[in-house]
């Protein structure tokens, strides 16, 4: 890893800042949704239908009722009245905030495995084997869960932030001298995080409940419980401090945590439910299925001169999931005509959602191997194309960057990866029985601010605790405020302590949208920063010992803060504790709750990334080996070292997942998915990681927050697909645009 300033380094150590929640998820203390202990709990589990369309026309539940422990059955002829469900069948007018589906509301069925019935029992084993006891006879629909036998069906989605796009002349690509016309496809991926979709509802009375559920944003959850059930904010508590691994999942409230909460109110006990593996692959969402067709022209030379990019993807039959995957094309490059068209297919499966790197994820995958292949026609080094086409302004909004390094992240990659060994020319370089290949993709993602408020209370022997609703699925949040607050008041990081992770704290944003450094890390240096303006206050106060030293009016950029108290830069003999400045002052602790968030600035604010391959093809088995990747990011100030790091090397694995395995195969006869588990449905285990180098550019943006940081989470999967494809064309002489690349597309090449 390289890193340029140890700005935010635990200075005493003279190293990173290691993750502060690191023993705790190691050693098992660290509580999730499904671990919270609670009394006289009882569990449920959900009964999904077998067909993927049409209406149940009878139910039967006795058998499961009169089963062992059994305690209710829930289905759509039982349930009890849900409040915000009572809005009609008005498909505009939402029953919960973002979450169309009303769960046990009627008997029409949508898309395969949708919940059909609730069982709870008195324990776990005896809920499994009563939910094998529903039963349910149905009327069927023709379904409808092929994408391209659909196409006939693709509509633009409602809205204006999902017109049409077109910058300079239409399809001007037409009248370039060198030019290409290419399709990419990218199937269903499933985000599959390590732990399972899980919720535990408990009610006290009937205008009170609290939850601990699997969401990447406590304060969202709340929302949509409210707009449900009715109920006041301030008697919904949501506690969510750990999540393990979401990459999307927990971006909305899905049905589950609904029948959870209902169950729960109807018997009146805390319930806990937990998701089959199988259930996660067709009821908490996944990234849609896309076609794409980019059309890209330029002159002989190297200049584009037009591209056109169109993207067609699913959603569900019962609501219009859309996602940025075109809006990348954009903005990427100098090109003085653009058009970009987004459609979307209703289809009888789950509602698609947001999955890391949303859209520009996908979109990238389409746009970098256009640029490959352009360059390649070209006869121009893919990077020395980037570079005649690189946008100095944003083109599609005629205004500065806050700031840009990409450059350096092309100089910096193309070292560490030995670009200057990659021919021009396909399928030249050879070891024994293997061919090499190197490859690249650019990505980028908005570097988003949005607004949070954190509580500081400092103690007396300087211990400082910060809270904030916000929680973590892995990114190490905690770890960032920490670094954040230490760097800031001059404390050590064990003197630095966070609460997170519930509705009970001040509100914080959602985890995702690569927001929540930029966001949070604001807030804490904002109330850091009023924090030291009332001990310098209370420092120069009369009678003190900066007072008796002349020293009147201080200001905090006259201290030096540090674990122990202050003292004055000019003369730190001076100085004071802060046991001794809250005992002068007659206090026992110091307390503040700020709120923060940007202000608009007239610059587009974008991080940018940069990921490098090298791997090798077997001819005769089409079997892909992945050497060496390289990924940089320009991200801004690195606040956390080891956590980017860890946050980039996440994202290219999987890049490598997405680039070479990930695929959700659906029977359509059946409208059912027929690899929904972890051993068919293939993810990267450690044997097929390579060497991955994480360097980052680690300079100031002067707009985006106080740190000056971008956002990371996304931008480190961003172009890892495309970076993989390219590297498999330059090493075989093969394009393959139908994702993923497995074995087969490539024997004997």
């Amino acid at each position: 890893m390289n890193i340029e300033k140890d700005f935010f380094f635990d200075k005493k150590q003279n190293n990173p800042l290691n993750r502060v929640d690191g023993r705790a998820k190691v050693t098992g203390t660290a509580t999730y949704a499904a671990e919270h202990q609670v009394s006289n709990l009882v569990y449920g589990f959900l009964v999904g239908s077998t067909i993927a369309k049409g209406r149940i026309k009878s139910m039967d539940t006795k058998s499961a009722e009169r089963a062992d422990g059994v305690l209710a059955v829930i289905t759509h002829l039982n349930a009890p009245k849900i409040p915000g469900y009572q809005t009609g069948k008005d498909p505009s007018k939402p029953p919960t905030a973002g979450q169309p589906l009303r769960i046990f509301y009627d008997n029409q069925i949508y898309y395969y495995d949708q919940p059909i019935a609730l069982v709870i029992a008195d324990t776990y084993e005896r809920v499994l084997d009563a939910a094998k006891l529903v039963k349910a006879q149905y009327d069927k629909e023709a379904h409808q869960t092929d994408l391209e036998a659909n196409l006939s069906k693709a509509k633009a989605p409602s809205g204006p932030r999902k017109e049409d796009y077109k910058r300079g002349e239409l399809d001007a690509y037409k009248k370039a001298p060198v030019k290409i016309k290419q399709e990419y496809y990218h199937p269903v991926e499933v985000h599959n995080p390590m732990e399972l979709g899980s919720i535990i509802a408990q009610w006290e009375g009937s205008e009170k409940v609290t939850v601990y559920t699997k969401t990447q944003g406590v304060e969202s959850t709340r929302n949509s419980i409210k707009d449900a059930f009715k109920l006041k904010p301030e008697n919904i508590t949501v506690q969510a401090e750990h999540i393990g691994g979401a990459f999307g999942m927990g971006l909305r409230t899905w049905p589950y945590e609904i029948a959870a909460i209902m169950g729960a109110q109807k018997i009146g006990k805390p319930l806990k439910l937990v998701l089959h593996r199988e259930q996660m692959f067709t009821n908490v969402g996944y990234r849609p299925e896309t076609i794409q067709k980019i059309s890209m022209g330029a002159t002989a030379d190297g200049k584009l001169i037009g591209i056109t990019h169109e993207a067609t993807a699913n959603t569900s039959a019962y609501e219009e999931f859309t996602e940025a995957t075109v809006n990348i094309t954009q903005f990427m490059y100098a090109c003085p005509n653009v058009a970009t068209r987004y459609r979307i297919v209703p289809l009888n499966v789950c509602t698609p959602i947001w999955m890391r790197g949303p859209g520009e994820a996908t979109g990238a995958f389409a746009l970098e191997s256009a640029m490959d292949e352009l360059a390649h026609v070209l006869k121009i080094d893919p990077i020395e194309f980037r570079l005649r086409n690189h946008a100095d302004v944003d083109p599609e909004h005629n205004r500065p960057w806050s700031s840009k390094h990409l450059k350096e992240c092309y100089q910096m990659g193309a070292e560490k990866i030995g670009w200057k060994d990659r021919k021009l020319e396909p399928r030249t370089l050879k070891e024994g029985d293997w061919l090499i290949g190197y490859g690249m993709g650019t990505g980028s993602f908005g570097a988003m601010r949005w607004v949070a408020t954190i509580k500081a209370n400092l103690q007396s022997d300087g211990r400082l605790l910060l809270q904030c609703s916000v929680n973590d699925m892995g990114p190490g949040t905690a770890t960032m405020m920490t670094a954040v607050a230490s760097e800031a008041m001059g404390l050590t990081p064990d003197k630095i302590t966070i609460q997170m992770g519930s509705t009970k704290l001040p509100p914080g944003p959602m985890q995702g949208g690569s927001n929540v450094t930029s966001t949070v890390g604001s807030a804490v240096h904002d109330v850091c920063a009023e924090l030291k303006q009332q001990i310098a206050a209370l420092a120069s106060k009369e009678g003190s010992a900066f007072h008796k030293a002349k020293a009147v009016n201080v200001k905090p950029e006259d201290l030096i803060f540090s674990s122990d108290g202050v003292a004055l830069k000019k003369k730190d003999s001076v100085k004071i504790t802060y046991n001794e400045l809250f005992r002068q002052n007659n206090l026992k602790t110091l307390e503040l709750t700020k709120e923060s968030k940007g202000q608009e600035q007239p610059y587009s604010m974008y991080s940018f990334s940069m990921h490098f391959v090298k791997l090798r093809v077997h001819p005769a088995t089409g079997r892909i080996k992945i050497d060496h990747v390289v990924s940089c990011a320009d991200a801004g100030t690195i606040i956390s070292p080891k956590t980017a790091a860890s946050q980039m090397i996440g994202g290219a694995v999987g890049g490598i997942g997405m680039a070479l395995m990930e695929d959700l195969v659906v029977d359509h006869r059946f409208g059912r998915p027929i690899n929904n588990n972890l051993a068919d449905y293939h993810v990267p285990v450690n044997a097929d990681i390579p060497n991955i180098d994480v360097l980052f550019v680690n300079k100031k943006d002067p707009f985006t927050n106080p740190m000056g940081s971008k956002g990371l989470g996304e931008i480190a999967l961003v172009g890892v697909a495309p970076a993989i494809a390219n590297a498999v064309f330059n090493a075989t002489g093969k394009r393959i645009r139908t994702l993923p690349i497995t074995p087969d597309k490539l024997m004997e090449v």
